[in-house]
């Protein structure tokens, strides 16, 4: 498969309308899409500080909250296709259940390599902050994220349960 052309890029406010119809979309298949429903413009500026570590909340790291975005073939921008959330550090529940990386496509862009695309994006931007090992997990019962996950060089630690929820796939990738 040809590598998909996506951009990672912050929120803007033009994006509302598109992120609000996949939360949506995704919420039926249990995924929280967008962590917070607030005003778009608290939303965009609570993700801006966390992406700089700024007044963050007890228990959370530094993260960047990005949408991927196809680019169309005049370089143009096209539809947003998922998100990423980004970590930059490890808490005892990252370590755990969470990892550096957290991705979400689109219902209607499954199946293009977009997920593979995203996470490839995301490992090398932790690798150009020093990041060295990249903790990505999955619910052992999704094999499409495992196989993305797997296709981006990551080894599989172990499965952890988790109680209330299915248990955690950890994977390391070496950036």
């Amino acid at each position: 498969m040809s590598r998909v052309s996506l951009v990672l890029r912050p929120l803007n406010p033009a994006d509302e309308s598109r992120m609000r119809e996949i939360h949506r979309a995704m919420l039926a298949d249990g995924f929280q899409f967008l962590h917070d429903d607030g005003p778009w413009d608290e939303v965009i500026e609570r993700h801006r500080r966390e992406a700089l570590g700024q007044n963050l909340a007890p228990g959370r790291v530094r993260c960047s909250y990005l949408v991927a975005e196809e680019v169309n073939a005049d370089g143009t921008a096209g539809p947003i296709v998922g998100r990423v959330s980004i970590r930059h550090e490890l808490n005892d529940f990252l370590l755990n259940v969470g990892g550096h990386v957290g991705y979400g496509v689109a219902p209607e862009h499954r199946r293009r390599g977009h997920a593979t695309e995203i996470l490839r994006q995301s490992v090398a931007l932790l690798a150009a902050e020093g990041v060295e090992k990249i903790l990505v997990t999955c619910d052992d019962d999704n094999i499409a994220s495992a196989r993305t996950i797997e296709a981006c060089g990551g080894v599989l630690e172990d499965v952890r349960p988790i109680e209330g929820e299915a248990p955690k796939r950890r994977y390391w990738i070496s950036a």
